[in-house]
């Protein structure tokens, strides 16, 4: 057997055995962890492997995935197949196997690299091994549970609008208040660099869905992504955070977005929202979709519309919630302005 090169998802698995007489037998499920060959290479040429790093994988190579659902509206869009394949696809860099069915255009030339199932790394009783809670438990959502900080919900009109990089800047203004942040990424699909950002931007402290085993949470029901939820407030605790800013992936009309937006018991979690849009008609849809769920706990409109002097004046002459601009998110002036009286400066 080859050198398997270990994903990101992975990382935790370090007991195994590869059993490669149930290949056709087994019918995989989210979280389930395989060996794989490479055949071919499309659009991703490389793994995050289980340091973090960027490991380039050849064709031959052997690596460790964990089947996953993928929902990712300029990238891949694909699902833990039901049955043996001849071949799979690799459909993100973090580690998730499963079948393309669609693809951003972009993408159809070179297409998904290609893989072929050698294995599943089983445990010592003979036992699939699945990367879901597998080094961690899961914590119960607690509704009457006292939290002794805020909490920061960073959403985004759509994929690539902005709301990773608002989080993370939001998380450096926060500190410069004084105040211990924690970031945290509820939804998406496994790949470290948005929590990375927040961590350099100075969060005190960061954590995802990945931490508690998860290729991804696309599918995912509703009782699982609060239990997820609430693990993750528990795993970022041990700072005491003044402010939690939680960012939920994709935009605001995707699956599991939407669906805990509509949960009273999720909603009600939140202290304070902001909005990132790729432009100024995203704006006014997302303020008319949100509005009647948070009211004026939607504080700042952000994302990659504020790179556009003429799209923020656009913005504004219609707008009254403040719009931030990358720089404004770094000032702790503004950030106490608006989010007073939670927000107390150091001295």
């Amino acid at each position: 057997m080859k050198a398997i090169k270990k994903s990101n998802i992975c990382k935790h698995i370090t007991e195994y055995t590869i059993n490669e007489n149930n290949i056709k037998t087994h019918k995989p499920i989210a979280g389930d962890v395989a060996i794989f060959e490479v055949v071919s290479i499309g659009s991703l040429n490389a793994i995050q492997d289980h340091e973090g790093r960027n490991c380039y994988i050849f064709a031959g190579d052997h690596i460790m995935l964990s089947f996953g659902n993928r929902y990712a509206s300029n990238q891949f869009e694909g699902y833990v197949p039901k049955e043996y394949m001849q071949e799979y696809d690799l459909l993100g860099k973090g580690g998730v196997a499963g079948e393309v069915v669609s693809m951003f255009y972009k993408l159809l030339v070179k297409g998904p690299t290609k893989l072929k199932l050698v294995g599943y790394a089983t445990d010592h009783d003979g036992k699939v091994i699945n990367s879901i809670y597998h080094h961690r438990e899961a914590t119960k959502f607690n509704p009457g549970k006292i939290r002794n900080f805020k909490t920061i919900l960073s959403l985004g009109s759509s994929m690539d609008s902005g709301k990773t990089t608002t989080a993370a800047y939001l998380c450096r203004g926060l500190k410069a208040t004084g105040s211990k942040v924690a970031y945290i990424k509820l939804t998406g699909t496994v790949f470290n660099k948005d929590r990375m950002l927040a961590y350099d931007c100075g969060a005190d402290t960061v954590s995802d869905f990945s931490e508690f085993g998860f290729p991804s949470t696309y599918l995912c029901d509703l009782d699982t992504l609060m239990h997820l939820y609430e693990s993750l407030l528990s795993d970022v605790a041990h700072v005491n955070p003044d402010y939690v800013v939680i960012e939920i992936a994709d935009g605001l009309y995707q699956q599991e977005t939407s669906m805990l937006l509509e949960h009273p018991l999720f909603t009600e979690t939140v202290d304070h929202v902001i909005l990132s849009c790729c432009d100024s008609l995203a704006v006014n849809t997302g303020v008319q979709f949100l509005s009647p769920i948070f009211g004026k706990r939607l504080f700042a409109l952000g994302g990659l519309f504020t790179g556009s002097p003429l799209l923020v004046s656009e913005v504004e002459n219609r707008c009254e919630i403040p719009v931030l601009t990358l720089d404004k998110l770094l000032q702790p002036d503004v950030l106490n302005q608006l989010l007073e009286p939670s927000i107390h400066v150091a001295v």
